[in-house]
Protein backbone atom coordinates (compact mmCIF):
# COMPACT_ATOMS: atom_id res chain seq x y z
CA UNK A 1 0.00 0.00 0.00
CA UNK A 2 1.50 3.35 -0.77
CA UNK A 3 2.42 5.12 2.16
CA UNK A 4 0.16 7.83 0.94
CA UNK A 5 -3.35 6.13 1.25
CA UNK A 6 -4.97 4.17 4.12
CA UNK A 7 -7.80 2.39 4.60
CA UNK A 8 -11.06 3.92 5.01
CA UNK A 9 -12.00 3.88 8.68
CA UNK A 10 -14.52 6.11 8.52
CA UNK A 11 -17.74 6.81 6.30
CA UNK A 12 -17.09 9.33 3.20
CA UNK A 13 -19.89 10.99 3.01
CA UNK A 14 -21.83 13.59 0.86
CA UNK A 15 -20.32 16.20 2.89
CA UNK A 16 -17.06 14.93 2.31
CA UNK A 17 -17.41 15.40 -1.10
CA UNK A 18 -18.39 18.87 -0.96
CA UNK A 19 -15.91 20.08 1.39
CA UNK A 20 -13.76 18.52 -1.06
CA UNK A 21 -14.77 21.40 -3.69
CA UNK A 22 -14.10 23.73 -0.78
CA UNK A 23 -10.64 23.01 0.18
CA UNK A 24 -9.26 21.64 -3.15
CA UNK A 25 -8.86 18.03 -2.11
CA UNK A 26 -8.88 15.81 -5.17
CA UNK A 27 -11.13 12.85 -4.55
CA UNK A 28 -10.39 9.60 -6.66
CA UNK A 29 -13.31 7.25 -7.67
CA UNK A 30 -13.19 3.89 -9.10
CA UNK A 31 -16.01 1.86 -10.98
CA UNK A 32 -16.73 -1.56 -9.03
CA UNK A 33 -19.28 -4.15 -9.22
CA UNK A 34 -19.24 -7.23 -6.45
CA UNK A 35 -18.21 -7.44 -3.16
CA UNK A 36 -14.75 -9.24 -2.93
CA UNK A 37 -13.08 -6.07 -5.08
CA UNK A 38 -14.95 -3.39 -3.27
CA UNK A 39 -13.34 -4.82 0.20
CA UNK A 40 -10.54 -4.25 -1.65
CA UNK A 41 -10.68 -0.62 -3.17
CA UNK A 42 -11.98 0.28 1.04
CA UNK A 43 -8.94 -1.44 2.10
CA UNK A 44 -6.70 0.61 -0.07
CA UNK A 45 -8.24 4.18 0.79
CA UNK A 46 -10.73 4.53 -2.47
CA UNK A 47 -13.54 6.72 -0.93
CA UNK A 48 -15.63 6.72 -3.45
CA UNK A 49 -17.14 3.89 -6.01
CA UNK A 50 -19.71 3.93 -8.61
CA UNK A 51 -21.58 0.43 -9.16
CA UNK A 52 -21.72 1.93 -13.18
CA UNK A 53 -23.99 0.27 -16.34
CA UNK A 54 -20.24 -0.16 -17.39
CA UNK A 55 -20.47 -3.42 -15.69
CA UNK A 56 -22.39 -4.34 -19.14
CA UNK A 57 -19.07 -3.90 -21.00
CA UNK A 58 -16.37 -5.33 -18.64
CA UNK A 59 -18.03 -8.11 -16.64
CA UNK A 60 -21.28 -9.22 -18.99
CA UNK A 61 -19.26 -8.93 -22.55
CA UNK A 62 -21.64 -6.53 -24.19
CA UNK A 63 -20.90 -3.90 -26.53
CA UNK A 64 -22.95 -1.35 -24.90
CA UNK A 65 -24.45 -0.22 -21.51
CA UNK A 66 -28.14 -0.77 -22.76
CA UNK A 67 -28.67 -4.28 -21.92
CA UNK A 68 -28.43 -4.28 -18.07
CA UNK A 69 -31.54 -4.36 -16.18
CA UNK A 70 -32.68 -2.57 -12.77
CA UNK A 71 -32.90 -5.51 -10.39
CA UNK A 72 -29.08 -6.52 -11.69
CA UNK A 73 -27.64 -3.32 -11.76
CA UNK A 74 -29.44 -3.24 -7.41
CA UNK A 75 -28.03 -6.40 -6.87
CA UNK A 76 -24.38 -5.28 -7.79
CA UNK A 77 -24.71 -1.96 -5.87
CA UNK A 78 -25.79 -3.83 -2.72
CA UNK A 79 -23.07 -5.80 -3.18
CA UNK A 80 -20.82 -3.24 -3.51
CA UNK A 81 -22.34 -1.78 -0.77
CA UNK A 82 -21.61 -5.21 1.39
CA UNK A 83 -18.26 -5.18 0.62
CA UNK A 84 -17.14 -1.05 1.16
CA UNK A 85 -19.89 -0.14 3.98
CA UNK A 86 -17.20 2.81 4.33
CA UNK A 87 -16.93 3.87 0.56
CA UNK A 88 -19.17 6.31 -1.13
CA UNK A 89 -21.51 4.20 -3.14
CA UNK A 90 -23.00 5.88 -6.29
CA UNK A 91 -25.17 3.29 -7.94
CA UNK A 92 -26.12 4.00 -11.86
CA UNK A 93 -29.49 4.18 -13.12
CA UNK A 94 -29.53 1.85 -15.85
CA UNK A 95 -30.92 2.79 -19.36
CA UNK A 96 -35.13 2.67 -19.55
CA UNK A 97 -35.36 2.75 -15.79
CA UNK A 98 -35.98 6.07 -15.55
CA UNK A 99 -37.93 7.16 -18.68
CA UNK A 100 -40.89 7.11 -19.40
CA UNK A 101 -42.61 9.05 -16.55
CA UNK A 102 -41.34 11.35 -13.40
CA UNK A 103 -43.54 8.46 -11.82
CA UNK A 104 -41.46 5.91 -13.16
CA UNK A 105 -38.22 7.61 -12.33
CA UNK A 106 -38.86 7.94 -8.92
CA UNK A 107 -40.39 4.59 -7.85
CA UNK A 108 -37.13 3.31 -9.83
CA UNK A 109 -35.02 5.15 -8.24
CA UNK A 110 -36.10 4.71 -4.64
CA UNK A 111 -36.15 0.92 -4.75
CA UNK A 112 -32.76 1.40 -5.92
CA UNK A 113 -31.78 3.37 -2.61
CA UNK A 114 -34.05 1.26 -0.47
CA UNK A 115 -32.58 -2.15 -1.63
CA UNK A 116 -28.98 -1.45 -2.54
CA UNK A 117 -28.54 1.20 0.08
CA UNK A 118 -26.39 3.10 -2.29
CA UNK A 119 -25.35 6.71 -1.04
CA UNK A 120 -26.21 8.56 -4.19
CA UNK A 121 -27.91 7.69 -8.00
CA UNK A 122 -26.72 8.41 -11.19
CA UNK A 123 -28.64 9.78 -13.63
CA UNK A 124 -27.84 10.40 -17.33
CA UNK A 125 -29.72 13.68 -18.05
CA UNK A 126 -31.31 15.76 -20.61
CA UNK A 127 -32.92 19.42 -19.83
CA UNK A 128 -35.95 16.92 -19.72
CA UNK A 129 -35.13 15.43 -16.70
CA UNK A 130 -34.97 18.58 -14.50
CA UNK A 131 -38.40 17.49 -12.92
CA UNK A 132 -36.83 13.89 -11.78
CA UNK A 133 -34.55 15.63 -10.49
CA UNK A 134 -36.45 18.18 -8.27
CA UNK A 135 -39.04 15.65 -7.49
CA UNK A 136 -35.64 12.66 -6.16
CA UNK A 137 -34.22 15.75 -4.56
CA UNK A 138 -38.04 16.57 -2.59
CA UNK A 139 -37.74 12.72 -1.66
CA UNK A 140 -34.23 13.25 -0.23
CA UNK A 141 -32.46 11.61 -2.66
CA UNK A 142 -28.57 12.24 -3.99
CA UNK A 143 -28.39 12.56 -7.26
CA UNK A 144 -25.50 12.77 -9.74
CA UNK A 145 -26.14 14.20 -13.10
CA UNK A 146 -24.39 12.87 -15.66
CA UNK A 147 -23.37 14.95 -18.50
CA UNK A 148 -21.21 15.10 -21.60
CA UNK A 149 -20.92 11.68 -23.10
CA UNK A 150 -23.32 9.83 -22.36
CA UNK A 151 -23.64 6.15 -23.20
CA UNK A 152 -27.27 5.11 -22.74
CA UNK A 153 -27.42 7.88 -26.11
CA UNK A 154 -24.53 5.78 -28.21
CA UNK A 155 -27.73 4.85 -30.76
CA UNK A 156 -28.55 8.33 -31.00
CA UNK A 157 -24.99 9.94 -31.43
CA UNK A 158 -24.17 6.58 -33.56
CA UNK A 159 -21.19 5.77 -30.90
CA UNK A 160 -18.45 6.71 -28.17
CA UNK A 161 -17.72 10.31 -28.83
CA UNK A 162 -16.72 13.07 -27.01
CA UNK A 163 -18.72 16.25 -26.35
CA UNK A 164 -18.48 19.62 -25.83
CA UNK A 165 -16.43 20.29 -28.82
CA UNK A 166 -17.97 23.19 -29.94
CA UNK A 167 -18.38 26.70 -28.44
CA UNK A 168 -22.13 25.74 -28.66
CA UNK A 169 -22.22 22.11 -27.43
CA UNK A 170 -20.10 23.24 -24.68
CA UNK A 171 -22.18 26.08 -23.46
CA UNK A 172 -25.00 23.97 -23.58
CA UNK A 173 -23.58 21.48 -21.01
CA UNK A 174 -22.55 24.00 -18.71
CA UNK A 175 -26.07 25.85 -19.19
CA UNK A 176 -27.40 21.86 -18.09
CA UNK A 177 -25.21 21.69 -15.66
CA UNK A 178 -26.68 24.93 -14.14
CA UNK A 179 -29.71 23.56 -14.30
CA UNK A 180 -29.35 20.46 -12.43
CA UNK A 181 -28.03 22.45 -9.90
CA UNK A 182 -31.67 24.46 -9.59
CA UNK A 183 -33.42 20.91 -9.48
CA UNK A 184 -31.42 19.99 -6.81
CA UNK A 185 -28.74 17.34 -8.13
CA UNK A 186 -26.18 17.08 -5.50
CA UNK A 187 -23.14 16.30 -7.73
CA UNK A 188 -22.02 16.50 -11.21
CA UNK A 189 -20.26 14.01 -13.44
CA UNK A 190 -18.90 15.26 -16.50
CA UNK A 191 -17.59 12.75 -19.48
CA UNK A 192 -15.44 13.47 -22.60
CA UNK A 193 -15.41 16.57 -22.22
CA UNK A 194 -12.62 19.17 -22.85
CA UNK A 195 -11.12 20.48 -19.96
CA UNK A 196 -12.51 24.49 -20.41
CA UNK A 197 -15.47 23.03 -20.32
CA UNK A 198 -15.36 20.86 -17.25
CA UNK A 199 -13.20 24.68 -15.54
CA UNK A 200 -16.68 26.56 -16.80
CA UNK A 201 -19.15 24.32 -15.11
CA UNK A 202 -16.76 24.49 -11.74
CA UNK A 203 -16.96 28.05 -11.53
CA UNK A 204 -20.58 28.66 -13.20
CA UNK A 205 -21.48 25.80 -10.23
CA UNK A 206 -21.20 24.75 -7.00
CA UNK A 207 -21.57 21.44 -6.49
CA UNK A 208 -19.07 19.00 -6.70
CA UNK A 209 -18.05 17.71 -10.09
CA UNK A 210 -16.45 14.40 -10.82
CA UNK A 211 -14.49 13.48 -14.02
CA UNK A 212 -14.55 10.82 -16.44
CA UNK A 213 -12.43 12.23 -19.16
CA UNK A 214 -12.91 16.16 -18.03
CA UNK A 215 -9.13 17.87 -17.29
CA UNK A 216 -8.00 18.73 -14.08
CA UNK A 217 -10.66 21.14 -12.84
CA UNK A 218 -12.82 18.85 -11.52
CA UNK A 219 -12.97 17.76 -7.90
CA UNK A 220 -12.75 14.31 -8.38
CA UNK A 221 -12.09 11.43 -11.21
CA UNK A 222 -13.62 7.95 -12.14
CA UNK A 223 -12.21 5.89 -14.88
CA UNK A 224 -13.34 2.21 -15.09
CA UNK A 225 -11.19 0.19 -13.32
CA UNK A 226 -10.45 -3.09 -15.66
CA UNK A 227 -9.48 -0.18 -18.50
CA UNK A 228 -7.41 1.21 -16.10
CA UNK A 229 -5.65 -2.76 -14.70
CA UNK A 230 -5.25 -3.13 -18.52
CA UNK A 231 -7.91 -6.03 -18.43
CA UNK A 232 -9.55 -4.26 -21.19
CA UNK A 233 -8.68 -4.63 -24.95
CA UNK A 234 -8.25 -0.94 -25.34
CA UNK A 235 -7.42 1.93 -22.76
CA UNK A 236 -9.29 5.29 -23.28
CA UNK A 237 -6.70 8.03 -23.68
CA UNK A 238 -7.98 10.10 -20.39
CA UNK A 239 -6.91 6.55 -18.30
CA UNK A 240 -3.96 5.90 -16.72
CA UNK A 241 -1.66 2.85 -16.12
CA UNK A 242 -2.26 1.32 -13.28
CA UNK A 243 -0.48 -1.92 -14.18
CA UNK A 244 -1.03 -4.97 -16.22
CA UNK A 245 -3.33 -7.33 -14.03
CA UNK A 246 -4.15 -8.83 -17.21
CA UNK A 247 -0.72 -10.33 -17.45
CA UNK A 248 -0.22 -11.47 -13.83
CA UNK A 249 -4.12 -13.25 -13.92
CA UNK A 250 -3.00 -15.09 -17.24
CA UNK A 251 0.14 -16.01 -15.25
CA UNK A 252 -1.45 -17.21 -12.18
CA UNK A 253 -4.13 -19.14 -14.56
CA UNK A 254 -1.34 -20.84 -16.58
CA UNK A 255 0.49 -21.99 -13.34
CA UNK A 256 -2.74 -23.73 -12.25
CA UNK A 257 -3.39 -25.30 -15.59
CA UNK A 258 0.50 -26.35 -15.31
CA UNK A 259 -0.02 -28.00 -11.65
CA UNK A 260 -3.06 -29.82 -12.54
CA UNK A 261 -1.38 -31.37 -15.59
CA UNK A 262 2.27 -32.58 -13.92
CA UNK A 263 0.48 -33.97 -11.34
CA UNK A 264 1.77 -31.24 -8.38
CA UNK A 265 -2.10 -30.73 -7.30
CA UNK A 266 -3.22 -31.38 -4.81
CA UNK A 267 -0.39 -32.62 -2.96
CA UNK A 268 -1.05 -33.74 0.47
CA UNK A 269 -1.55 -30.56 2.32
CA UNK A 270 -4.33 -29.90 0.16
CA UNK A 271 -6.29 -33.11 1.17
CA UNK A 272 -8.50 -33.55 3.90
CA UNK A 273 -7.32 -36.45 6.53
CA UNK A 274 -9.74 -39.27 8.19
CA UNK A 275 -8.87 -40.28 11.76
CA UNK A 276 -6.12 -43.10 11.75
CA UNK A 277 -9.18 -45.85 13.31
CA UNK A 278 -11.60 -44.62 11.11
CA UNK A 279 -9.05 -44.76 8.00
CA UNK A 280 -8.46 -48.28 9.08
CA UNK A 281 -12.19 -49.34 9.16
CA UNK A 282 -13.42 -48.10 5.96
CA UNK A 283 -10.12 -49.39 4.08
CA UNK A 284 -10.43 -52.70 5.56
CA UNK A 285 -14.42 -52.76 4.75
CA UNK A 286 -16.17 -52.28 8.16
CA UNK A 287 -19.59 -51.47 9.18
CA UNK A 288 -19.92 -48.24 10.64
Amino acid sequence: MSPMTRPLTSKFSLNDLRAARKNGTKVPMLTCYDFTTARLMQEAGVPALLVGDSAANVVFGHDTTLPVSLPLMMELAAAVRRGAPSAFVVADMPFGSYHGSVAKGVKNVCRMVQLSGCDCVKIEVAASHGRLVRELADAGVAVMAHMGLRPQTVGLLGGYKSQGRTADSAEAIVELSMKMERAGAAALLLEAVPPEVSQRVVEQTELPVIGCGAGPACHGHVIVTQDGLGMTTHRPRFVPDLGDVAAKLKEAFSLYVERIATGEYPAPEHQYQMPADEKAKFLAGSEF
